[in-house]
């Protein structure tokens, strides 16, 4: 950051009684008050005995070492009736100075030639109070005003982060009214930003992950976007803007610079670190700054296809369920984060309800359903055999993987409902899931933590899994599970039979033993049958003494047994004709 350093004394300014004066054996005859502060300070009072020494500057008379008046065209003004030596100092008032008592006192030192530092980050408040003071050519030759003109175009315009700080300063002290510095570095940093990476000179902040770590022959093309994150809102809108409107880089770059800038100002419900006090005491001033910050942001979105991704499009919908933006801008984002939901993860349709809802949920899992609907509509208006079509099945394929990943989190809440639980589930249609190993590991842990669930809401939930759809695997670890019904367990066992009878080989045929089904039938024996209702307590055991629910688990475990011998015989008796008809082969042989 370049400085321009003015005056050579050595700072005599001093703090006394709450009052800031100037050390000097001259007595102070001007009183300014600058909001909160008190300023003893001296004026100069021009006798025409002296004008020329004045004008000279030799300073024969000691009063001519403090020429406040002489710089200051408004003190010339607000004094010109208290020259006369006798009228006491009158006091002046100068609440309403830009940049407050520190823009005041670097006017009072330049005026006293006192040494003072000026860069971009003190540059506004020095220029604006030099100009509210009227400091300029007509009142002095070499006044503070054309000094600080002449450091702005040839210093502060030149640089990168210059122009960044002074513009942060000038919208803090007086927004769009400063057009004087405000346009300026506007036009200065999106020059500077359209300018081709491989021209890059000047030093940038880029802190990403990994990026110091590896070569790099030229700087990245979005060296700019976290250096420009700094900006306030209207500031950043007004660049990007600009930028966008010359069409000299890609849309996927605008995006990143959105990306950025979401990330700096707005906070991740997710991450409680990145909220202030944890979001426990989110006051509405500051929900309202970041909900303008967000809509914002979601107005400035590309249009072209892929200019941000749909894991950001996530996180915006995210902030946006927190920091309660409007159903439009929400809308907006379920919208085109349906479109891209082949791009997101699990955690990314984690979706917390908002602070102010009296929901016991923990997570919005209607908005979550609302981008599902939104990519399978979508999906639906893809031309069956085209080439969209094509990309969309691929599409499809991520999303169910992602959509069950998702239901594998929810399901450790504890206090989800299984209604909903299913619901949720069911909103991916049965051709979106190529296998069902997913689908399984959700409900196999809902099933963990909810132990209290009826028999007919584990029946409930494992109706929607497709044994067939089960790897080998999954269905080896399915069958093992003593969560599962038993009803489950045996179109498992089905399953495993139908496959190892149809796998066209003998020896490759391995249907379930009979240990194996006796013993997952003994495991099951207190679980009712799901084709029967529930047997009454005064229900009577059958011939053999044993209930009605073991009855029909026996009767399904002497069916799979008396297939799997069925099969067994039907392989022997084969094998028994092939070797008589090989022996009377051999007799028939031997008497001739």
């Amino acid at each position: 950051m370049k400085y321009m350093k003015l005056g050579t004394k050595p700072d005599t300014f001093y703090t006394e009684e709450a009052v800031r004066s100037v050390l000097s054996d001259v007595p102070a005859d001007l009183i300014i008050h600058v909001n909160n502060t008190k300023y003893q300070l001296h004026k100069l009072k021009i006798c025409s005995h002296y004008e020329n020494a004045a004008t000279e500057g030799t300073g024969c008379n000691p009063l001519y070492q403090f020429p406040l008046l002489l710089k200051c065209g408004l003190l010339q003004r607000l004094c010109s009736d208290t020259d006369d030596d006798e009228v006491p100092a009158v006091p002046v008032a100068l609440h309403d100075i830009p940049g407050g008592e520190e823009a005041f006192e670097l006017c009072a030192k330049f005026c006293y030639g006192i040494s003072i530092n000026i860069s971009a980050a003190n540059f506004v408040p020095a220029a604006l109070a030099a100009r509210f003071l009227r400091m300029t050519e007509s009142v002095a030759k070499g006044n503070l005003v054309a000094k600080l003109d002449s450091f702005f175009e040839s210093c502060i315009l030149q640089g990168w982060k210059d122009p960044i700080v002074a513009l942060q300063a000038a919208w803090r002290v007086s927004g769009w009214s400063e057009s004087r510095i405000v346009q300026p570095c506007v036009d200065a940093i999106v020059e500077k930003i359209l300018m081709p990476p491989s021209k890059v000179t000047w030093s940038y902040t880029y802190t990403r992950p990994g990026y110091a770590k590896r070569p790099h022959q030229s700087v990245p093309k979005d060296w700019w976007t976290e250096d420009v994150s700094e900006l306030d809102m209207d500031v950043f809108r007004s660049v990007i803007s600009t930028v966008r409107a010359a069409r000299l880089l890609p849309p996927p770059l605008i995006g990143e610079a959105l990306h950025v800038y979401a990330c700096k100002h707005l906070p991740d419900p997710l991450h409680p670190a990145s909220i202030p006090n944890g979001g426990a005491a989110f006051a509405d001033d500051d929900a309202a700054k970041q909900r303008r910050v967000l809509e914002t942001i979601v107005t400035m979105i590309p249009g072209d296809a892929g200019a941000v991704t749909g894991r950001f499009l996530l996180r915006l919908l995210r902030v946006a369920s927190f920091v309660g933006a409007s159903s439009s801008t929400r809308a907006q984002l379920i919208r085109q984060a349906g479109v891209q939901l082949d791009e997101a993860k699990a955690a990314d349709l984690l979706i917390p309800m908002p602070p102010s809802s009296s929901a016991a949920d923990k997570y919005d899992v209607g908005a979550a359903e609302a981008v599902l609907e939104h990519f399978l509509a979508q999906f639906q208006r893809a031309a069956p055999g085209g080439e969209e079509r094509r990309r969309m099945s691929g599409a499809m394929e991520k999303v169910a993987r992602v959509f069950d990943e998702f239901l594998r989190i929810i399901a450790v809440d504890g206090d989800f409902p299984v209604g909903k639980f299913v619901d949720l589930a069911e909103c991916l249609p049965d051709i979106a899931r190529n296998d069902h190993d997913g689908l399984y590991h959700a409900i196999d842990t809902y099933l963990k933590e909810h132990p209290e669930l009826s028999k007919a809401d584990k029946k409930r939930l494992c109706r929607m899994i497709d044994c067939r759809k089960l790897s080998p695997d999954v269905r080896a670890q399915a069958i093992s599970n003593d969560r599962m019904p038993l009803r489950t367990i045996v179109q498992l066992l089905f399953v495993e039979q139908e496959r190892a009878m149809g796998s066209g080989s003998h020896s490759a045929a391995v249907a379930p033993d009979r240990g194996s089904v006796d013993a997952i039938a003994a495991r099951n024996k207190d679980k009712d049958d799901d084709h029967l209702p529930p047997r009454p307590a005064d229900h009577k055991s059958d011939v053999h003494g044993r209930p009605h629910g073991e009855r029909a688990g026996a009767s399904m475990t002497r069916s799979l047994s008396a297939s799997t011998k069925t099969a067994g015989a039907a392989a022997a008796a084969a094998r028994t004709k092939e070797r008589s008809g090989e022996e009377s082969r051999g007799s028939r042989m031997r008497n001739k």
